[in-house]
């Protein structure tokens, strides 16, 4: 009975770890599309259209930051990108010749970023 449940739990642990690691690919592919372009792959705002901004794009690995993501998980990112009066990205992009395809937002997308994001701000 006691390897039984070992190895149950072996498998499920397994499991987790694939749809943990799915999920993640969902969230750096979408970082690495649609948010690369101005926060870098490092999230540093290293980006090509980083300091084209205006206000600068911001560094998301700062203190500040990692509260903020800590505090309200999944909310900053969505707020973001759905901010229905925020033209800031679609104008620095426009300006800068950069074309994004529309993209039909899910909340699985949202978490996705959000846990790719967290994965790397932890890193950093």
């Amino acid at each position: 009975m006691k390897r039984l449940l070992i190895t149950l739990l072996g498998t499920l642990s397994l499991i987790q770890t694939s749809l943990s690691f799915a999920d993640n690919a969902n969230g750096k592919n979408l970082y690495s599309q649609r948010c690369a372009m101005c926060h870098g792959p490092d999230l540093k705002a290293t980006g090509p259209l980083a300091r084209k901004s205006n206000p600068p794009t911001p560094d998301l690995t700062t203190p500040a930051f990692k509260k903020r993501l800590a505090a309200y998980p999944g909310v900053i990112v969505s707020s973001v990108i759905l901010r229905p009066n925020g033209d800031l990205i679609p104008k620095t992009l426009r300006e800068n010749g950069v074309k994004v395809p529309p993209h039909a937002w899910n909340v699985k997308d949202f978490r996705d970023l959000n846990e790719y994001m967290s994965g790397v701000i932890s890193k950093s």
